[in-house]
């Protein structure tokens, strides 16, 4: 189904563990609580998707556009999203635990109470990211953009922020134990 055409497709809680859906068009597709363990989906368009307690733990997902998806409540441990696009995305109380967002762009997208232990998002873009309660520790936010993020009482014990840009950034009730913030800009 690589490069298929599924647009507003409803896959509800359909089993596609290791289906490769590589550059398929899933925009607006409603795919809350399907499994996609393990699936291709990299350079896929999801944009504005239902994924709402998906499963995508292990999938690929390098390149894919999830711009205004809805990913709450989202298993995406161990997922690669490389250079995805997570625009304005809804990732509340999803699970990323060492997911790779490396060279991600997750601007504006909401994170709210999100477990991102140990993923990789460095390069990524957060600017006007909502991190509201996200555990983050250990995460490595090297050359990150966390302009005007909002990180209020978030955990980032342990987390790598060196060279990350933290103009306007909201830290108020963060907990910052161990934090590697060298070369880091914008902190007070």
């Amino acid at each position: 189904m690589s490069n298929a055409n599924l647009s507003g497709i409803d896959l509800s809680g359909a089993d596609l563990r290791v289906a490769n859906l590589s550059g398929a068009d899933l925009s607006e597709a409603h795919l809350a609580g399907t499994n996609l363990s393990g699936a291709n989906l990299s350079k896929a368009n999801l944009s504005w998707a239902d994924l709402i307690d998906a499963d995508l733990s292990g999938a690929d997902l390098s390149q894919t556009d999830l711009s205004g998806a809805a990913l709450g409540l989202s298993n995406l441990s161990n997922a690669d999203l490389r250079g995805a696009n997570l625009d304005k995305a809804t990732i509340s109380e999803a699970d990323l635990s060492r997911a790779n967002l490396s060279g991600a762009t997750l601007t504006k997208a909401n994170l709210r109470d999100a477990n991102m232990r140990f993923a990789n998002l460095s390069r990524a873009d957060l600017s006007g990211a909502y991190l509201l309660g996200a555990t983050l520790r250990g995460v490595d936010l090297r050359v990150a953009n966390l302009s005007g993020a909002t990180l209020f009482e978030a955990d980032l014990v342990g987390a790598n922020l060196s060279g990350a840009d933290m103009s306007g950034a909201d830290l108020f009730g963060a907990n910052l134990r161990r934090v590697n913030l060298s070369d880091a800009v914008g902190i007070i």
